[in-house]
């Protein structure tokens, strides 16, 4: 995934406050969700970048096989503490 494609709520500075903004831990902005990152960026542990996350549809609802069992996920779950999580 390239960086242009990616928002503030990719990063792993980015702490979530309602649907809609943020909180950079960085910087200790207001930043809404969607927004462009920016040069403190750092890429967060997420479904969407691991090698075991499989057949996205176009919700973002796809399948993790790196775990004992198959199982349906989201791409945006945050998956810092995943044992199968093994980042593309």
């Amino acid at each position: 995934m390239e960086i242009k494609n990616l928002k503030h709520s990719d990063c792993f500075n980015f702490s979530r406050i309602d649907a809609a903004k943020g909180i950079c831990r960085v910087s200790g902005n207001l930043i809404p969700i969607d927004s462009k990152v920016c040069s403190n960026f750092k890429k967060a542990a997420k479904c969407k970048f691991c090698k075991n996350f499989k057949e996205a549809n176009k919700d973002g609802i796809g399948v993790c096989v790196g775990l004992e069992k198959e199982a349906w996920c989201h791409e945006e779950l945050d998956a810092v503490t995943c044992e199968g999580y093994h980042e593309k």
